[in-house]
């Protein structure tokens, strides 16, 4: 937040976002190495609650936010409507992961589960390329939308916070899926 605050993220127009791509890549390499070198948080990454897992991806309906700043001229259609619209399906359907975790615990080493799971991490990679490639395609002219807005509070959230925790929750679903398929229990 201090970082934010103090515009450590903003780039130049037609570079690459790098002080966001390390925002979003520092806490996801500090999760992995955390999973790989530390026995106990991989147990309790595998002992979380699916559902609340998959509750928390609900928030993703919130994309609704990017179609709504694209409508007023903030962001470009290129970043704002893949993002916005896939985030939207993410957290649509979260409710029904839930409710099928809930009636059916093996649910969770369904291919629905990992399809969804995967698809919303590729909504966040996609979205993670689109913004990357938009701010990267920006000449600095004046009145041109960008995703610049991204690189500032309170926007800033999003990638810096929200996108690796999005993906770090996938990926303890997944390992979580993986694990049930694995032993045949729910």
């Amino acid at each position: 937040m201090v970082l934010g605050a103090s515009g450590a993220f903003v780039g130049h127009p037609g570079q690459p976002p790098i002080a966001i791509a390390i925002g979003v890549a520092a806490p996801l390499l500090l999760f992995f190495a955390w999973l790989r070198f530390s026995p106990s948080f991989r147990v309790f990454v595998l002992t979380l609650d699916l559902r609340l897992i998959a509750g928390m991806q609900a928030w993703r309906w919130a994309g609704l936010g990017f179609l709504s700043l694209y409508a007023h001229g903030v962001l470009p259609a290129m970043f704002a409507l893949p993002a916005g619209l896939g985030d939207m399906a993410v957290g649509f359907a979260a409710p029904w992961m839930i409710l099928a975790l809930v009636r059916r615990p093996e649910f969770a080493a369904s291919r629905a589960f990992v399809r969804w799971n995967v698809l919303g991490m590729f909504d966040l990679a996609l979205a993670i390329t689109l913004g990357t490639l938009s701010a990267s395609l920006s000449t600095g002219a004046a009145g041109e939308i960008t995703t610049a807005p991204m690189a500032t509070l309170p926007l800033l959230v999003i990638p810096a916070f929200l996108v690796p925790l999005f993906l770090m929750l996938h990926t303890a679903a997944l390992m979580q899926s993986r694990l049930i398929a694995r032993s045949g229990t729910a």
